[in-house]
């Protein structure tokens, strides 16, 4: 093993496990401002190494597994003890179990930020030249790499979808188009081809719309929009299976050391790479934990027993009804759900190490 893999392995330790560790914190923050009694918080998973501390009842314990952490607060499936999770109303367990999940949807938003601060926001509403086709209409027309097309016979244009659809309805037609280059404005006229070239357009140009630069506080609120998307194809995805869209075949649960493999060899390619920088290289790896959070914030929401999802949902009732779930019924269930996915995890830990994933 040389240094390239012993530092990449650190680097998805480290970087998974604070990934982890800041959910439960999530839990714990919000349960201590409700004053819910947590017995230990422990950073990484049994058995443990040592007692770090104590602080205002609850054990600080380093443990020996290195992933992430956990939160005990006190009676978490029991309302009989006082002062513990199960025994606080409604709203305080709604705060808290949510707490971990928010967090590390947070925590995705504030990486994506990063990441768009890096390059820019596309300025969806200029349409500029990218590439052009060697003996295509635009070449010969005399377009150029860097020209932003303007107008259309006349007619504004606001985005690139726009510029399509006119150039579908003017096909072996002249047109005119309104360029703007270098500070100065052009009158170009070409015929779109009717039967372009496979992997050429009917003007043989490449589009594209140039990136405007913003602070990492302006890129927020797109770093936000970024991890809502990924949410919905999450969402979205069994329905596109069941639909017959997606090829289940495609589709396969990952274990730490499945998302590890895909993190080395997306490492290994971009050390490879001739135009890698460390820059690019810090950039890469935000972007790639930036989905790993969001990940784990929406897969936590989902109902299945013993998540916080499944947990969430079992307030439902009480919050419509002012009925709540008998304990035992809940803890069963909870018990059932993470003996399953407990289960479910060995399988896909062993399929991962027997047949590892191997990114084309």
């Amino acid at each position: 093993m040389n240094l390239d893999s012993i530092i990449t392995i650190l680097e998805f330790i480290l970087a998974l496990g604070f990934i982890l560790l800041l959910h439960e914190l999530g839990h714990f923050i919000v349960g201590r401002l409700f004053k819910v009694e947590i017995e230990e918080f422990g950073i990484g998973y049994p058995p443990r190494l040592l007692k770090l501390f104590s602080w205002r009842g609850t054990l600080f314990s380093l443990n020996w597994i290195p992933f992430g952490g956990f939160c005990r607060f006190k009676g978490e499936g029991d309302p009989a003890i006082q002062g513990g999770l199960a025994a606080a109303n409604k709203w305080v367990r709604l705060s808290t179990l949510s707490a971990g999940p928010i967090t590390n949807l947070l925590l995705a938003t504030l990486l994506f930020a990063f990441v768009i601060s890096q390059f820019g926001i596309p300025q969806t509403n200029i349409v500029e030249v990218r590439e052009v086709g060697i003996n295509s209409p635009a070449e010969k027309a005399g377009l150029i790499p860097g020209d932003i097309i303007q107008q259309f016979n006349n007619e504004s244009i606001n985005s690139i979808d726009e510029l399509i659809n006119l150039t579908q309805k003017n096909l072996g037609n002249e047109i005119t188009l309104l360029i703007h280059r270098n500070s100065s404005e052009l009158t170009i006229k070409l015929t779109p081809r009717t039967n372009p070239p496979d992997g050429e357009g009917p003007m043989g140009v490449l589009l594209g719309n140039p990136m405007q630069s913003v602070s990492i506080f302006q890129s927020i609120p797109f770093g936000f929009q970024t991890t809502i998307d990924m949410g919905k194809q999450l969402f979205i995805l069994p329905i596109l299976l069941l639909r017959g869209e997606v090829d289940p075949s495609q589709m396969r649960l990952l274990s730490p050391k499945g998302i590890y493999d895909i993190y080395s060899q997306v490492r290994d390619a971009e050390l490879k790479a001739e135009n890698y920088t460390p820059q690019m290289g810090l950039v890469n790896f935000i972007s790639f934990f930036a989905v790993i959070s969001a990940a784990l914030g929406f897969s936590n929401l989902l109902p299945i027993p013993a998540l916080d999802g499944g947990r969430l949902i079992f307030l439902i009732p009480e919050i419509l009804f002012n009925r709540r779930v008998p304990s035992k019924y809940e803890n069963m269930i909870h018990f059932i759900g993470f003996s399953a996915l407990l289960l479910i995890m060995i399988y896909v830990f062993i399929q991962d190490f027997i047949n590892p994933i191997v990114l084309p």
